[in-house]
């Protein structure tokens, strides 16, 4: 049997011999019986997420969730042991990867299939591709090899206080400014006149869609009544604020 890497090796021992001393010999062997499914976990995880983390890491989360797992396990009949582990794994692993990661899934999966036709091209030419040859085997253009696919790089963060400037375009304001804010006033106020005259149904699908931010289907459920009902709704609201526009104007 081949022997398994000594970072490996030690990273399983830890988690077996804290069951051992903290729950006794039967939570030992739960441990040892559940390693192997712990590994086809993070190598699963790994498989998605191989530019960013080590599966050694990756297997000493799923071992410590295992040992977790063990002592907050409850049989109630609804789901059994493995299945509650592999959810508990699986879900300690990629909580991992989320505070840890520093690339967008987007970023991730193009540096690997970067990374993968270099590796593919490299090894039935015996000698590295040209720029050419790796945007042809993903099948995008140069230029957009360049920038999505060579470049996907992790994130950076820089101090604020050594890249703010008040002249600079990354931290200038959208909102108007102070005499388009006052040209605007009088319309505003004709706008809130208008939705505070509107019946009191009207008024609800308004508030509910502009500021709460629900779909038709939420605001039915609010009002107790069916999306198409809702839609005719805001229809009248719309045409009766238009109507109360066009009159100011």
């Amino acid at each position: 049997m081949t022997a398994l890497p000594l970072r490996q090796s030690f990273a399983e021992a830890q988690p077996l011999t804290y069951a051992r001393d903290t729950h006794g010999p039967d939570s030992a062997g739960l441990v040892r019986k559940h390693m192997p499914l712990v590994r086809r976990l993070a190598w699963h995880v790994y498989g998605s997420m191989s530019t960013v983390v080590e599966v050694e890491d990756l297997i000493q989360i799923g071992l410590v969730a295992l040992v977790e797992a063990i002592t907050a396990f409850e049989d109630r009949g609804l789901v059994s042991f493995e299945q509650y582990l592999t959810t508990r794994v699986r879900g300690a692993m990629i909580d991992a990867l989320r505070r840890q990661a520093t690339l967008t899934r987007g970023a991730m999966r193009r540096r690997r299939a970067y990374n993968d036709a270099l590796a593919a091209l490299t090894t039935a030419a015996g000698r590295a591709p040209d720029e050419a040859a790796i945007a042809t085997k993903l099948g995008v253009t140069i230029e957009k090899m360049r920038t999505d696919y060579a470049t996907a790089e992790a994130l950076r963060f820089d101090p604020l206080d050594e890249v703010y400037a008040d002249d600079a375009p990354w931290f200038a304001s959208d909102e108007p400014d102070a005499f388009e804010q006052l040209a605007e006033s009088d319309l505003r106020e004709t706008l809130i006149e208008a939705i505070t005259a509107l019946p009191e149904r009207e008024a609800q699908v308004i508030q509910l869609y502009y500021v709460e931010e629900l779909n038709l289907e939420e605001i039915g459920l609010v009002l107790g009544v069916g999306a198409a009902r809702v839609c005719q709704i805001k229809a009248a609201a719309h045409a009766r604020l238009k109507m109360a526009l066009a009159k100011r104007v």
